[in-house]
């Protein structure tokens, strides 16, 4: 008997065993092939390009790459911003969507296998049709069954494949854009933490200024109140000093409201004090960014490694498309055991099997509709692959902007400069000729108003190459390089 009762899943076995190797007989669609990347030779405003494989490994930044600047205070921000800042966790949470839909997408390649019990009590009429053929009499009892049963869609021409392929592709996209939401969620903490300490910068070139105008000031009230002077010279004496006080006070209020865009990036509160100012103006000079070929920027930017996986994810979904015009082949069984009564469950003569119907479907008229979604999903891989090119260009230009700004700033501080130093000689001539009465004080008040704005240009133009140098390492992709598609949720609980 036990040999008679295992007969049936012997057959769902095998059953299950061919259907497996017939959906394998092909898969619909075309393979995907990623698209080329730049065919530039070099990088216009480089200095010089690295060549051949381990040159243009070595032009790659670390994946910490705001390291290069070596500040220790930058790079704790930008490890407590991956941390808590909001944006990140939300696009990890979009991953974790994309990875556990890819895991109900891949259950459709398996036999979708149930159990069930059952207990009923029934009573058929004695004036019915049915008690009519029983001489009036009416059929009651109990009914008991307990059974499995299985479902399988044969994927003949791989349009489940595809469909795989296409959910695997789309996580893998989510993944990318999580990591690209990290370098520009980085980016922006380097660029304001170096804004801000530009800022400090020009208040400390401002503070300076205000010692030396109150300096003044007093001198000239004293020569005022000795006779040597006139109240034209002590006005503008005290007009310098004010607007000295009120450039600070504007300085103060931009560095506020970078502190607090600063702490709403690393996810904190604005109302607290995330970086306190710094002690002198200097800032420190702007780190060599290795540069690839452009050959390089489609692997190194997760912006356009997420394209990528979108382009594979809508080719496939072509493929699903192109299978709706194919015959679908299922199969379905059953097993299990019914009775009258609960004792009599487990014998043999309670076993109830089935196997099939092994069912074929064929569309023959939709009315255009899987024609009009094979469109579509053409449709739509075009319109991907149009807006990779976008992209890739974006990309481009993005890193050529940056590396002009890099080689520009470098030129204008340069020359900037020189302006500094001739404006500090300026003041030095300007107070010996008013110390001696060759010129008026209006003469000492014009140098050093060239010299301060010389001196917060500088400034300017240092903080400015210091976001250049940034601008090219987000632009580069900061590092990045492409992890292993990481474990579905399904896979991870295991």
């Amino acid at each position: 008997m036990k040999t008679t009762m295992f007969k049936p899943v012997v057959h769902t076995a095998v059953a299950v065993a061919v259907a497996a190797l017939l959906s394998a007989c092909g898969t619909v669609g075309k393979d995907f092939v990623a698209p080329q990347s730049a065919a530039a030779p070099a990088w216009r405003h480089a200095a010089a390009a690295p060549q051949g494989q381990a040159a243009q490994q070595a032009a790659r930044l670390p994946a910490e790459w705001w390291s290069v600047f070596g500040d220790a205070t930058l790079a704790q921000l930008e490890q407590r911003a991956l941390h808590d800042n909001p944006n990140v966790r939300a696009a990890a949470e979009r991953l974790v969507q994309a990875q556990a839909q890819l895991g109900v997408v891949r259950a459709n390649q398996l036999p979708t296998v149930g159990v069930k019990a059952g207990i009923a009590n029934t009573r058929s009429s004695a004036e019915s049709a049915m008690g009519a053929t029983f001489g009036h009499k009416s059929i009651k009892g109990n009914d008991f069954s307990v059974g499995a049963n299985f479902s399988y869609e044969l994927d003949l021409w791989g349009r489940v494949r595809r469909a795989v392929e296409s959910a695997d592709a789309q996580a893998l996209a989510a993944q990318d854009d999580r990591d690209g939401v990290m370098l520009m969620l980085s980016g922006q903490v380097a660029t304001t933490y170096w804004q801000l300490r530009g800022l400090d910068a020009d208040i400390a070139i401002l503070n300076n200024a205000l010692a030396t105008r109150r300096e003044s000031q007093q001198l000239i009230e004293a020569r005022f109140n000795a006779g040597l002077s006139n109240e034209l010279d002590v006005s503008r004496t005290r007009i310098e000093r004010a607007n000295a006080e009120a450039d600070i006070q504007e300085a103060q209020r931009q560095r506020n409201t970078l502190e607090h865009a600063l702490a709403v990036l690393v996810g904190a509160s604005p109302s607290q004090a995330i970086l306190a100012p710094a002690a002198g103006a200097a800032l420190p000079q702007p780190p060599a960014i290795p540069v690839g070929l452009p050959a390089s920027l489609l692997g190194q930017r997760p912006d356009l490694a997420a394209s990528v996986a979108t382009l594979k994810a809508f080719n496939a979904q072509v493929g699903v498309a192109e299978g709706a015009f194919y015959p679908s082949l299922s199969l379905t069984g059953n097993f299990g055991y019914a009775s009258e009564n609960l004792s009599n469950l487990a014998k043999g003569s309670a076993r109830e099997f089935s196997i099939g119907p092994l069912a074929l479907s064929l569309p023959v008229f939709e009315g255009g509709r899987n024609r009009a979604n094979l469109n579509l999903a053409k449709a739509r891989y075009d319109e991907a692959v149009a807006n990779h090119e976008a992209r890739l260009l974006t990309a481009l230009r993005e890193v050529e902007d940056a590396l002009s700004d890099v080689q520009q700033r470098q030129q204008q501080g340069d020359v900037q400069a020189q302006a500094q130093q001739a404006a500090a000689r300026a003041v030095q001539v300007a107070q010996a000729r008013y110390d001696r009465g060759v010129s008026t004080y209006l003469d000492v008040t014009d140098a050093q108003r060239s010299s301060l704005s010389a001196d917060r240009a500088a400034a300017q133009i240092r903080t400015q190459r210091l976001l250049a140098a940034v601008s090219v390492a987000r632009a580069l992709g900061g590092g990045w390089q492409q992890a292993a598609p990481e474990a579905t949720v399904a896979q991870a609980s295991r």
